[in-house]
């Protein structure tokens, strides 16, 4: 028996390609540009947006008889036991493989966004949290675990990470994201690429591109940034995870930036992201994006038209499941009005993808390999560092924390006795779970109340909730207060509860009027603080909240990003001191509710000023983060230096912890451009490094500046390194400044094109 081209393994993948689709009618190359969505409701509530009227019945075994592309979350969209989802995720493969001539499997996709969104998966920090630790290898070893995962029960490809920066902290999805900083973000988010595509698991960046510029902070409403600020703050996150992650998909954002819809914008994803940045993947839509060109956009008149605009523009699959590019397409063409070669162009891209994943191969099997446990021990010890890694210490004026072991606490607040208060909205209990009453979560998850007790068994702990985390009531008030008087500290746990599309103060479609604390709990803290016993905030949140109201007020304050399952022992940890806590903000923590939006990325009119009473100053800057031990910094190298615009130029500093205990320091690297032919942020980080130190060891951190990092878009679109004067600022935070050097560069304009450098390389040493 010949086995046919498309088989041979031997053979380059593009041949193979070429020769399958040589073979297949139009129907079978349509069929592998969608997805289907085995059990996905059609009515009520969902986990997509307008779910209910954008998902058709179909007929499965008709469907599959012309092959197909993708299978939607056979784990995520409702409770299975994963040992069981893999034989039936096996079960439906070899369906789909019996039922074409070619029998070619699905890619099968997840969510992944804070770890595998299965039941029983183990639920990790969300990604803001993991922004917090401005720790690279520990996000990659993180996503690395959760690729293994997806992997061992046949789970093709991944759909993270969220790349948007944070413009708007009103955000509903901004505990998706990793932070404010597009630096930040394209570091850790390119670390956690590498880690997922380690496991041979496809990693889908999203959303391609703007979507958290969203007018007014609301969810999918229209993007008007300008081209600079695309350039400049959107885009950079994804080349990093492009060129440094290797990511192999990328999803289309649901938003339009001036008037142009991602999905059906061609210059976004045809000509910048494939023939600027060579990018040879898959575009995926995100859910009903497609469909939304007609429905929400209204740039297409028909679904037909809605496949043809997406296709043209470089959208390959329709996710989640087939509406546009099933008949409507292929009726589309056989009448003339969409080209075949757009299909051709997207499937090959497709068969191209499943060709380096092994689908096409003939010994290819989708048996699970081996036992099936997606919350091991192994998991758990490094949920619980990451947790760890990133809580945040804003402040401890009097050196109140760590608690006393042998002390009376007050335990105070709707989320210190909530085990959901610790995950984000696409954690599966969140995201899924809460659409099946009575249904075990799956994973153990210890609240801080449980965890503090833990922690301190020689404490005297009380506790009281004193109101819910969205209701206004404040009966419970009375019962809290009478806790906080009778004890010798208070530890008040206050933040969101993590939902979707309005059910949540957090997450997807939970967007904020403004940064007050949700429900009654800013009355609570004040009548807490009232009672004269100190007060510990601990939030527990998946934005920053404006804290100004209790500047002063406060003994200490902690914040913690949906830390995950293990967020509570790691929350508690740092109360109790057995955790020197070492999180650096990734986001400000804005000191009103009103002023906003506002990042730190400002140029000089963003600043305070005199023309404005309103004052946007955050109270916490972005990059503060406190611990329990002290570190001296000293400067080496000449203040000032002149180089060339393609030189390097090195600066260090030496650190050295000079407290009783170990801990981390993060040294930050800002750049202040003082004069530019456009307005610049006033700073903006270009390098970091997390240095962890032993009482009295040191450390010399070099930082190997090159010109491309001050590189801007000008006026006339094009990305620029302009001579001149430059300052690099070593720093705590981009507010604490602790060293300057001084850097002029002279020589030509240069203009960079997309294989400049975007990493600050660092190194370190021995002092």
């Amino acid at each position: 028996m010949t086995t046919a081209p498309w088989r041979d393994a031997a053979l380059p993948a593009e041949a193979r390609v070429d020769d399958l689709l040589a073979r297949m009618t139009l129907e079978e190359k349509t069929a592998q540009l969608y997805g289907v969505w085995v059990g996905a409701a059609t009515d009520g509530d969902g986990v997509a947006p307008h779910q209910h009227e954008m998902t058709a019945d179909y007929d499965w075994d008709e469907l599959i008889t012309h092959g197909l592309g993708q299978l939607t979350r056979s784990f995520g969209t409702a409770p299975v036991d994963p040992a069981l989802g893999a034989q039936a995720l096996a079960r439906a493969q070899r369906r789909i493989c019996g039922a074409g001539r070619f029998g070619i499997p699905a890619i099968a996709h997840e969510e992944c966004l804070a770890g595998f969104t299965a039941w029983g998966a183990t639920a990790y920090p969300v990604p803001l949290a993991w922004g917090a630790t401005f720790d690279p290898a520990l996000i990659e070893e993180m996503a690395g675990r959760i690729g293994r995962d997806l992997a061992s029960v046949g789970v093709h490809q991944g759909l993270a990470p969220v790349l948007d920066v944070v413009r708007d902290p009103r955000w509903g999805r901004v505990e998706e994201t990793i932070g404010e900083d597009p630096y930040l973000v394209g570091t850790i988010g390119a670390a956690y690429v590498r880690g997922l595509e380690s496991a041979g698991v496809v990693a889908t960046l999203k959303h391609f591109a703007g979507y958290a510029a969203s007018a007014g902070a609301r969810n999918l409403a229209p993007v008007r940034a300008g081209v600079r600020e695309l350039a400049d703050v959107t885009l950079p996150p994804f080349e990093f995870a492009l060129r440094e992650g290797g990511a192999r998909s990328v999803m289309a954002a649901y938003t339009d930036t001036d008037g142009v819809p991602a999905s059906a914008d061609p210059y976004l994803l045809t000509e910048l992201l494939r023939e600027q940045w060579g990018f040879t993947g898959t575009v995926v839509a995100d859910y009903f994006g497609v469909g939304f060109l007609q429905t929400l956009h209204k740039v297409a008149g028909s679904t037909a038209g809605a496949a043809h605009a997406a296709l043209a523009a470089g959208v390959d699959v329709e996710l989640p499941t087939v509406r546009c590019y099933g008949d409507p397409l292929v009726e589309a063409v056989r009448a003339g009005e969409v080209p075949e070669s757009l299909v051709d162009r997207a499937a090959a891209r497709v068969l191209r993808q499943k060709c380096e994943l092994g689908l096409l191969d003939e010994d290819w099997t989708p048996e699970p390999a081996g036992p099936v446990d997606l919350d091991s021990a192994h998991n758990r010890v490094l949920a619980r560092r990451t947790a760890e890694e990133s809580v945040v210490l804003l402040s401890n004026p009097d050196g109140l924390l760590p608690l006393a072991r042998d002390t009376r606490i007050a335990v105070v607040g709707p989320r210190a006795a909530d085990a959901l208060a610790m995950l984000g909205c696409y954690s599966f209990p969140s995201h899924v779970g809460t659409h099946h009453p009575g249904t075990p979560v799956g994973i153990e998850i210890p609240t801080l109340l449980e965890s503090l007790r833990a922690e301190l068994p020689d404490a005297k702990i009380t506790f009281a909730e004193g109101c819910d985390t969205t209701d206004p009531d404040t009966s419970g008030f009375e019962e809290a207060v009478e806790r906080a008087a009778e004890a010798d500290v208070c530890v008040v746990v206050l933040g969101d509860r993590a939902g979707l599309f309005g059910r949540g103060t957090s997450g997807e479609g939970c967007d904020a009027a403004d940064l007050r604390l949700p429900g009654a709990q800013a009355e609570l803290l004040d009548a807490l603080t009232a009672t004269g016993t100190p007060v510990v905030l601990v939030l527990l949140t998946g934005r920053p909240y404006a804290l100004g109201r209790w500047e002063g007020r406060l003994a200490a304050g902690v914040q913690a990003f949906f830390p995950g399952e293990e967020g509570g022992p790691a929350v508690a940890g740092v109360l109790s001191g057995r955790v020197n806590p070492s999180g650096r903000l990734p986001v400000s923590v804005p000191r009103s509710p009103g002023g906003q939006p506002w990042t730190y990325l400002q140029p000089p009119l963003g600043l305070a000023g005199t023309v404005s009473n309103l004052d946007p100053t955050p109270l916490h800057a972005f990059g503060h983060g406190l611990g329990y031990t002290e570190f001296a910094w000293e400067a080496a190298g000449p203040p000032a230096s002149v180089i060339g615009t393609d030189d390097t130029y090195d600066v260090s500093v030496t650190v050295r912890n000079t407290g009783a205990r170990e801990g981390a320091e993060v040294v930050q690297l800002y750049l202040h451009d003082p004069v530019a032919r456009v307005t610049r942020p006033d700073v903006r980080l270009i390098g970091y490094r997390r240095l962890e130190l032993a009482p009295g060891e040191a450390r010399r951190v070099t930082f190997h500046f090159h010109p491309d990092l001050s590189a801007f878009t000008d006026r006339a679109g094009v990305r620029i390194v302009e001579p001149g004067a430059l300052e690099l600022r070593l720093g705590r935070s981009s507010a604490d400044t602790v060293h300057t050097a001084h850097v002029t560069l002279t020589g030509p304009e240069r203009h960079p094109g997309p294989g400049r450098r975007l990493r600050c390389e660092v190194t370190e040493a021995q002092a």
